[in-house]
């Protein structure tokens, strides 16, 4: 028997932080909750059509996940600073939205560590911890420093780099949980190897928009996976619209299936129907 679960919109996985993670799809009206579907047959199916998440265009290819073209050239959501934000150009006057920029960037930001597939730095606006280490498929974090501007959270990312890795292999991350780390310990070997770094950008900033964090606890996380996939094949919607399996676990913003894996954020936008298959 095959039932209809959900059609609609795909956007990211809405989490919320609980022992385990707490996972949801908004595709209709009512969210769908992913963690009851641990253990059943489940069919991702896209519909072949894909809508701009901003304006609702139909787009045939998804850009900067989930926009049509036009506005990828136009939003500052989808600027080349969102993913390197110490090219920041808001106070050259160039920005593409500068209402956009002043709630989005020009708001404090937190640089943290993460280990997911092993420790990383990282930064995200301090509206959104742990949002931004659930969906990296963190196991532990813990914020090191709190930032005025996403612009100095960059540079202080491109400092601290030079010392720890800013990128997550996401196959090391779907094949298991990462050893524990002593973060507070590595935040203080960063901090001692970075000093005059970190003294450099106080002085041109100030001292109140870069704030060293010392007295905040690390963030354990735990994410609701009955086992890990054998092999890390991962579905391609574009290739062959269905996506199915026995559900086996959530992480990040990954599905975790008995023959394969997706990236839900990837496919952002596009028209997805989800079933239930039951013997």
């Amino acid at each position: 028997m095959i039932q209809e679960l959900a059609r609609g919109a795909l956007h990211k996985m809405h989490t919320q932080l609980d022992t385990p993670v707490q996972y949801a799809l908004h595709l209709g009206e009512q969210p769908l909750l992913l963690n009851s579907l641990l253990g059943k047959t489940v069919r991702l199916e896209y519909l072949g059509a894909i809508h701009c998440c901003h304006c609702g265009r139909k787009t045939k290819s998804s850009y900067s996940q989930g926009y049509c073209y036009p506005c990828m050239q136009k939003l500052a959501q989808c600027d080349l600073c969102i993913m390197s934000p110490e090219k920041c150009h808001y106070e050259a006057g160039t920005c593409r939205e500068p209402a956009w920029g002043e709630q989005f960037c020009m708001t404090d930001h937190v640089v943290y560590l993460a280990n997911s597939s092993g420790v990383k730095v990282g930064i995200t606006r301090a509206s959104q911890v742990p949002t931004r280490w659930i969906d990296q498929g963190a196991s532990q974090a813990l914020p090191i420093m709190r930032v005025a501007t996403r612009q100095q959270s960059g540079f202080v990312e491109d400092l601290l780099r030079s010392q720890v890795a800013d990128k997550t292999n996401w196959r090391a991350l779907l094949k298991g949980d990462a050893e524990p780390v002593d973060l507070p310990a590595l935040r203080e070997q960063l901090f001692a190897r970075c000093a005059e770094g970190i003294a450099a950008l106080q002085q041109r900033f100030g001292l109140q928009a870069i704030q060293p964090v010392h007295d905040v606890a690390v963030t354990t996380i735990q994410y609701p996976i009955t086992a890990y996939p054998a092999k890390i094949n991962s579905f391609n919607l574009d290739k062959d619209p269905v996506a199915e399996g026995t559900l086996l676990g959530i992480k990040g913003q990954y599905l975790m299936f008995d023959g394969g894996v997706i990236n839900i954020r990837k496919y952002t936008a596009y028209q997805l129907a989800i079933h239930e298959i039951a013997a």
